[in-house]
């Protein structure tokens, strides 16, 4: 027979209005309940982030109720297990005894469980005559019981968060995948529309993407997408119908052939007739064979300095960012895909992207920046390209400009080294321009 149920802890721990709230919870279990621990013990650990319970803190509640005989706990029954430190650092595979009171007083925050302390802080269980329990002191169980529903009511809303989170990031995927698949079939097809400003778009809407977002940010960046999506099918849609109604046999041999990503588009053809017609002296010097050699990042941002506008943060700090503002790029000058893919396996990724912001930086006297890349992409292959004295032709145009401007100014230059578009220019290097642009 219980003598007394204790309400206070043991020794210093002190007494709180919190604990005794949890204690008349424990109370206010219905006659008659009765839960099968193992599942409810499932649905608190899936439940365990809501009810701020830890891993840890889980194992050793896990425990606990190891040391209760039955499967299932009954408000009737005997829901007081009073296992020691010891034996309860055996079933949670060797827990520390610092490590086993910290968690231990997680499970009692948490409302899990509730303390019977004994007046020495010793757990036991005096029995009678006919070895029924009469008075334990340990820890009370009746938490499980009296919160069963809610803690499946918890597991099951966890499951539906977990499930919707799912679902949103393959929208997102979905979403991102056809955007950017539809943009590259467009610029491949050459669909009017102004591809440009929604690969801007598209970069602005995933910028605002953390790496670790809540499922309410997928929603919102989901549905900028999906309106941008929206925009993007309705250009090609509108496009494919207009195609359809006005075809003919010699339009359908076009297409046909521009939807080839290895083709090349007539107007690109054309371009490239025009640009070899019409080339200049530094298109000439890019036909020389020359050996391959490293082109310093600080001398091509000089050279290209619209190239630095591409750049997430409108900075270039190393080669990364240098390379990756080359799709932007590409599709601000409406190169196809097909003829970027095929620069980058000629040329090389960053010799590729050196050339493409080197087409940037020129590109208001370029007609067709996809024909003329895939010109000296064809030359590259065969030796007679490089991206070299390109930047050595743009450099030299810059300090033609400087010294234009100098003179109309009436500044006279300085001799010695000189610092031209933000670095160290030495003479040796101005003559080496002026070789290479002659």
């Amino acid at each position: 027979m219980q003598t007394h149920i204790t309400t206070t802890p043991f020794g210093r721990r002190p007494m709180t209005l919190g604990l005794m709230a949890r204690q008349v919870a424990a109370k206010s279990m219905p006659q008659g309940a009765r839960v099968e621990k193992w599942k409810t013990f499932h649905a608190i650990r899936d439940a365990k982030e809501p009810l701020g319970a830890t891993d840890r803190a889980l194992a050793i509640l896990n425990a606990l109720l190891s040391f209760h005989p039955e499967n299932e706990l009954t408000a009737e029954g005997e829901l007081i297990v009073w296992p020691s430190n010891e034996q309860l650092t055996a079933r949670a595979n060797g827990m520390s005894p610092a490590t086993l009171r910290r968690h231990l007083a997680c499970l009692v925050d948490c409302g899990l469980i509730i303390r019977r302390d004994s007046p020495n802080g010793k757990r036991f269980a005096r029995k009678g005559r006919g070895g029924q329990v009469e008075q334990a002191y340990g820890f009370d169980l009746s938490p499980i019981v009296a919160r069963a529903e809610e803690f499946a009511e918890l597991a099951e809303a966890v499951q539906a968060e977990k499930r919707a989170y799912k679902a949103v990031r393959e929208r997102l995927t979905l979403l991102r995948r056809d955007i950017v698949k539809m943009i590259d079939a467009g610029l491949e097809e050459g669909v009017p529309g102004n591809w440009g400003l929604m690969t801007r778009t598209y970069q602005e809407i995933m910028s605002r993407l953390p790496r670790t977002a809540p499922r309410q940010v997928l929603e919102t960046v989901c549905e900028d997408l999906e309106l941008l999506w929206a925009e993007v099918h309705e250009a090609l849609e509108s496009f494919a119908k207009s195609e359809n109604m006005s075809a003919n046999e010699s339009h359908s041999e076009r297409h046909k052939q521009n939807s080839n990503p290895d083709s090349i588009s007539e107007s690109e053809q054309g371009s490239r007739k025009r640009e070899e017609a019409s080339s200049t002296a530094e298109e000439t010097s890019n036909l020389r064979s020359l050996p391959k050699r490293e082109v310093p990042l600080g001398i091509v941002l000089d050279a290209c300095s619209d190239w630095r506008q591409l750049a997430k943060d409108g900075e270039i700090r190393n080669w990364r960012d240098f390379l990756a503002a080359a799709e932007v790029g590409r599709v601000m000058l409406g190169i196809s895909p097909s003829a970027w893919r095929e620069a980058c396996e000629v040329l090389g990724d960053q010799h590729a992207t050196i050339t493409l912001a080197a087409i940037y930086q020129r590109n208001e006297q370029i007609n067709s920046p996809g024909g003329y890349l895939r010109s000296l992409t064809d030359k590259a292959r065969e030796g007679k390209f490089s991206a070299w004295p390109m930047i050595m032709a743009l450099l030299n145009a810059k300090l033609e400009a400087d010294k234009s401007a100098a003179k109309a100014s009436s500044q006279a230059p300085q001799s010695g080294e000189r610092r031209e578009g933000g670095y160290e220019m030495s003479d040796a290097l101005r003559q080496s321009m002026k070789k290479w642009d002659s």
